[in-house]
Order: structure tokens, then C-alpha cells, then sequence
């Protein structure tokens, strides 16, 4: 009886902490309403100033597994919320883990029409492992902003 007991504690635990582990998980609801806040900033305070909020570790523009991106539509890296460092590198050939160019698409499907949803598979740095994204990306006159949620 004690054994059973236990069992059922057991998987009623494990089934409790399944909702909890998706919730880490970002939505892609919380990734548009980021860029859209991102983009705000943007305009309203200039790259400079845009850039050091979008880097900041423990700033608004981080959210659990959601930070914000910049590229210019040359392909250089305006801002990096995940590696500050990459600020100011060409990331124009930049490609994912399947060998997919993924700035150049960003700057591509943003040409015609300022949002796009880019697919590709990247480093979630919060589980350390390599998964599919899909990244919300908006243009902005010379800037493309964007954040991306992960596969649940």
C-alpha cells in the first residue's frame, strides 16, 4: 500500500511539473509583442542607446528564453541579446545549424513587406541544446529587429 502510494505521488508529481516545464517556454505571442516594443524603442531612442538596452542581461528586452536581435540590411549585427560580442559583426553569410542563411533570409522576406516569420534551427541557450526557431523579424527603415521562440 505504501509502495503504491508513493507510485501515485510519484506521477501525479511528474504530471504537475509537465505544464511547468512548457510554460519556459516562450509563445509566439510574447516573441511579436517583443519585437513590437523593440521597435519602439528603436525609434524613440536611436541604435546607440537601442542597442545597450537590447544587450543588457537583466533589461526588459530579456525574457526567459526571448531576447532581442538587430541586424542592419547589410547583414552586420546592430545588437545581440544573447552575445553582446557580436555587436558590430558581419553576419551577412551567417547561417544556421542546417547550413540555411538565415540574415540574408531575414533581410529577403523583409524587402517587400516589413514582417517576416524565419524558420531555422539554432542554440537555445537556456536548454543548451540545438532546436528549431522561428524568429519574428520586423524592418525598420535600415534596421531588422527580431526575437524567436523555440519548439515545444
Amino acid at each position: 500500500m505504501i509502495r503504491r502510494t508513493a507510485s501515485l505521488v510519484a506521477v501525479a508529481a511528474a504530471l504537475l511539473a509537465a505544464p511547468a516545464l512548457a510554460a519556459d517556454h516562450a509563445t509566439p505571442e510574447q516573441a511579436k509583442s517583443l519585437v513590437a516594443e523593440a521597435v519602439a524603442y528603436l525609434k524613440a531612442k536611436g541604435p546607440e542607446e537601442a542597442a545597450k538596452a537590447f544587450q543588457d542581461p537583466k533589461g526588459s528586452f530579456r525574457r526567459g528564453e526571448l531576447y532581442v536581435f538587430v541586424f542592419d540590411t547589410d547583414g552586420r549585427y546592430v545588437a545581440s541579446g544573447a552575445n553582446p560580442k557580436l555587436a558590430g559583426s558581419d553576419a551577412a553569410q551567417l547561417k544556421d545549424a542546417e547550413g540555411k542563411p538565415i540574415v540574408q533570409a531575414m533581410i529577403t522576406e523583409t524587402k517587400d513587406k516589413p514582417n517576416a516569420v524565419i524558420d531555422y534551427v539554432w542554440l537555445n541557450r537556456q536548454t543548451n541544446k540545438v532546436e528549431h526557431k522561428h524568429s519574428y523579424v520586423t524592418r525598420d527603415g535600415r534596421y531588422i529587429v527580431g526575437a524567436g521562440t523555440y519548439d515545444q
